[in-house]
């Protein structure tokens, strides 16, 4: 239990900060289902939309410090060449 008033902000910015970042990853793995469920359905356009529009919320995860920089440029890379050999 924090006892100092620095750490019991400290807790509370914490918390705060554990639910802006859940939601945050909660919306970058939805668009990345997206892009799943496009490629499994066998469409090309559909999973290229879909990577365009996710590529930008997972960089924005990397600038907002939820996900590292080379996790990220990982996912693209594999999504990309996945995207690239459907149909």
């Amino acid at each position: 239990m924090a006892n100092s008033p620095q750490a019991k902000k400290r807790a509370r910015q914490n918390t705060a900060r554990f639910t802006v970042n859940k939601m945050r990853r909660s919306r970058i793995r939805t668009y990345l289902r997206a892009v799943e469920e496009a490629i499994a359905s066998g469409d090309k356009d559909a999973a290229q939309a879909a990577l365009k529009a996710a590529q930008p919320e997972l960089m924005r995860g990397v600038t907002k410090g939820v996900y590292h920089k080379n996790t990220a440029s990982r996912k693209m890379s594999r999504l990309a060449a996945r995207v690239k050999a459907v149909g």
